[in-house]
């Protein structure tokens, strides 16, 4: 019904313009004996009035039967006439329910509220739907004959015959024979059409569909109840697979996450072995530099909102690199070899950080807007794809594609290879081995943090935003093998599919801890994970 409304209020408007005052009166006048007869008050006669102003096929019927819906229609017993009212004190406000003109005032004992009960409401809705199957809009045609599937509502079937047979585009005349199938379902027809009804709803083959036929199952018999049954498991097969390749798409979303919060964590425990509990700090500074982005666009250039995500992410790039220079310079250079100390010192950091965050911007979570282009979703099949996690695994992808040119393709990544597989060979070369793990360290937290730009998209931005990721990043990576990005990219995807296979049958924490016991048995047979680094140093 709400997504109805908006386009017979459109038809209703867009046709007042064009016919133009005289056609208006004209319509008003014409259906205004019929709106009045709903004052009798009886529900089985208003229900006739009902039919009898939808099958005018006028669209002036429509806020009429809209206001009855919604319980705003009133008589006054003075002399029957019907109107919209709305009580502002002990007065009411009349409203004409055809022109929408106001019509003065009365007192509360003056007028009575025309009773509708949830049947009536269901007999507006199909009447609503039947008055607009006929509009000029293609689209208010799709969603009157979507409003009559959902009401299945046997009187419509002649106003939906006389639509499809003047109905030329595709997808309403297909809206439209579902419709039909639904209301035929629910009628007296013959068992022929029903059969053909039957045979509609298995080409339709989402749920929808599948809830009316086990319903014509269990209320049919005969060929129909065969048909439904038949019907139902040919539906209930394909829903199965589109619901696999759901999982699989909801384990791909998952592992793109997985690989933006570890693709940084690889490269720093990689080349320098450093576990670092402040990882997850770093995406969360990254989120609240979206937030502290989108803030000063709301306030000083609303315009740019659209462009917000690509103004925060090399501002949080900076903001996070900058931080993990800070921590490796300052307090993970003199802790090289001694991993229970940089375990320790990484986690107070990791504490520090927090606090200074819940300092700064309060304990609560904060809103970070999604711009359209991230917003909404789009069906394929029976799934759907919203538009948020399509670009985070465009994203991430694009993040891991441009990570792997700088390793590959330029003098900086030859040498944080060469360090990451033998840091004595590469000091002895001339390699300043010390920036490299600054640089390194620094890049690693950067990725972190433009990580914490899209997390702030499905996620809720708050000072825990990291603590969420940092068990899963370290999993990945191990899991992957150490300071490889190919076994990061793998390992992300296998245990986000993974993860969202097990959900359904074991829970979302049973399952982590399912995974979590797979992945300390896999790194007893193979220590150096997936994809294990190669080098002198590395197999030491």
């Amino acid at each position: 019904m709400s997504l109805v409304r908006p386009f017979l209020l459109l038809f209703c408007l867009i046709l007042s313009a064009v016919a133009g005052p005289a056609l208006a009166q004209s319509d008003a006048e014409s259906l205004r004996p019929l709106v009045n007869e709903l004052a009798k008050g009886k529900y089985a006669e208003t229900e006739q009035q009902i039919g009898a102003l939808a099958a005018t096929g006028n669209p002036a019927a429509a806020p009429v039967l809209e206001a009855l819906s919604g319980g705003d229609l009133y008589f006054r017993k003075s002399d029957d006439q019907v109107f919209i009212a709305e009580k502002q004190g002990k007065i009411f406000k009349l409203t004409d329910p055809l022109t929408m003109e106001a019509a003065g005032e009365a007192g509360r004992r003056e007028v009575k509220k025309i009773k509708v009960n949830n049947k009536l409401r269901r007999v507006i809705r199909a009447a609503l739907g039947s008055l607009t199957l006929m509009a000029p809009d293609p689209n208010v045609r799709k969603a009157a004959a979507e409003a009559i599937f959902k009401a299945k509502d046997p009187d419509s079937i002649e106003a939906l015959d006389t639509a499809l047979a003047a109905e030329e585009d595709s997808d309403v005349r297909q809206v439209m024979a579902q419709a039909r199938a639904a209301a035929v379902l629910n009628s007296d027809l013959e068992e022929s059409q029903k059969l053909d009804a039957v045979a509609t709803l298995s080409d339709m083959g989402n749920r929808d569909a599948l809830s009316l036929l086990i319903a014509a199952q269990s209320t049919s018999d005969g060929a129909v109840q065969a048909a439904a049954g038949q019907a139902v498991a040919k539906i209930e097969k394909s829903l199965a697979t589109w619901d696999a390749a759901q999982n699989i798409w909801y384990g791909l979303s998952l592992g793109s996450v997985l690989l933006l919060a570890a693709i940084g964590l690889a490269i720093t425990f990689g080349v320098m072995g450093v576990i670092n509990m402040a990882h997850g700090e770093m995406v969360m500074i990254g989120a609240y530099t979206t937030f502290v982005v989108q803030e000063l666009i709301r306030t000083s250039a609303p315009g740019l909102f659209e462009y917000s995500l690509f103004i925060a992410l090399p501002l949080a790039f900076l903001a996070s690199g900058s931080i993990g220079i800070a921590i490796e310079r300052g307090v993970i250079r003199w802790l090289y070899g001694r991993p229970l100390e940089t375990l320790l010192a990484t986690w107070g950091i990791s504490l520090i950080l927090q606090q200074a965050v819940r300092s700064i911007f309060g304990p609560t979570n904060r809103e970070v807007g999604n711009p359209d282009w991230m917003s909404g979703a789009f069906e394929l099949g029976q799934m759907t794809i919203t538009y948020n996690r399509m670009w985070i695994i465009v994203f991430a992808m694009l993040v891991f594609a441009g990570l792997m040119l700088v390793l590959k393709k330029t003098p900086f990544g030859l040498y944080t290879r060469a360090v990451t597989q033998n840091r004595r060979m590469a000091a002895s070369m001339g390699i300043r081995t010390p920036w490299v793990d600054a640089l390194t360290f620094g890049l690693g937290s950067g990725i972190a943090g433009i990580a914490g730009v899209a997390l702030s998209q499905i996620d809720n931005v708050s000072p825990n935003l990291g603590q969420g990721y940092i068990i899963d990043s370290f999993m990945v990576v191990v899991f992957g093998g150490v300071g490889n990005l190919w076994g990061t990219l793998v390992g992300a995807m296998t245990l986000g599919v993974v993860n969202k296979f097990l959900e359904p049958y074991a829970g979302a924490v049973l399952g982590k801890i399912f995974v979590l016991v797979f992945i300390i048995l896999f790194i007893q047979k193979r220590p150096r994970g997936l994809f294990a680094l190669k080098g002198r140093a590395v197999e030491a």
